[in-house]
């Protein structure tokens, strides 16, 4: 289940991606050839499956793979989710079952289900599991502690993470502690705002890690043609880079109105004829990209 998306606002999210040192990287895919990255999860990030706009954020720039699950365990059997004792394979049973499909960069958001005592030989099972199965980089959120035990066991994240250069934490915890407006009444899972933040934070994590990403570009090249002194709309559009993106425009015609989003409304007065207008883009990491677009204005 490969998919391409745009990231969301990612303001100072490289301080919520703890530095620990990932081992140099590979070379990933060409841009016409986008890198795998799996995300496996359990019931908190099951939220990704049923928000489009969620893995659009996580999967710009990537062939992003989801394997979510309830309940799912990382050695342990995962819990039963229904009275016919159906269960969702473990960390090390989809990983033993997937190997070099997983692509080499996995993010692993799975715990809440697991069991505190146990839970760091755990990681250390999964994480040899995921190097015989070619996994070069390995991503690791800790666990929001709404309950003391995912305090003891994000310990055991970061003790592992300074054992394995091929993992990386990412501090989700931290990043979400202050917004309890993100989170069911469990404090654990989302509501509707709380997946979005949670692909934006994974995505600056894989930009962190070197995923490469496409440049952004200017997709419009002829706006729709307008008529003098008629009302007027119309969109420019954009692609690649890390989204939302803020434009800018030199050249409209007198009566157009731009806006930072990239919409053109109003009603164009003046001249009939053709107009060049320079349209600049500019994505929430800095990168710009400049075109000229035409517009022809009719009587």
């Amino acid at each position: 289940m490969g998919r391409t998306a745009r990231a969301g606002v990612a303001i100072g999210l490289a301080a919520w991606c703890t530095l620990v040192p990932a081992p140099a990287a590979a070379p990933h895919a060409s841009l016409q050839e986008a890198p795998r990255v799996t995300l496996i999860a359990d019931s908190v990030a099951e939220a990704f499956a049923h928000d489009p706009d969620a893995v659009r954020i996580l999967g710009r720039g990537i062939d992003l793979e989801l394997e979510v699950a309830t309940c799912r365990r990382i050695s342990l059997p995962s819990c039963a989710v229904d009275e016919d004792g159906v269960r969702a394979p473990s960390v090390l049973e989809l990983v033993k079952a997937r190997g070099a499909a997983l692509g080499p960069t996995v993010i692993v958001a799975v715990g809440y289900n697991d069991f505190e005592d146990e839970y760091a030989e755990s990681i250390e099972s999964a994480l040899d599991a995921l190097g015989r199965a070619g996994v070069r980089a390995v991503l690791w959120p800790t666990l929001r502690a709404a309950r003391h035990p995912y305090l003891t066991m994000n310990d055991a994240i970061r003790a592992a993470a300074e054992r394995h250069p091929e993992m990386r934490i990412i501090d989700w915890n931290l990043y979400s502690r202050s917004h309890p407006d993100w989170f069911q009444s469990d404090g654990i899972h989302f509501n509707q705002a709380g997946v979005g933040w949670m692909a934006t934070l994974f995505g600056q994590a894989l930009v962190d890690l070197g995923i490469p990403l496409p440049r952004v570009a200017v997709v419009t090249a002829r706006l729709k043609a307008a008529r003098l002194g008629a009302r007027y709309g119309a969109r420019v559009v954009a692609r690649g880079g890390l989204a939302p993106y803020r434009w800018s425009f030199r050249g409209v015609p007198a009566g157009l109105h731009v806006s930072a989003t990239g919409a053109f409304t109003g009603s164009p007065r003046g001249r009939i004829g053709l107009y060049g207008i320079t349209a600049s883009v500019v994505d929430s990491a800095g990168d710009r990209a400049t075109r000229r677009i035409v517009l022809r204005v009719r009587r």
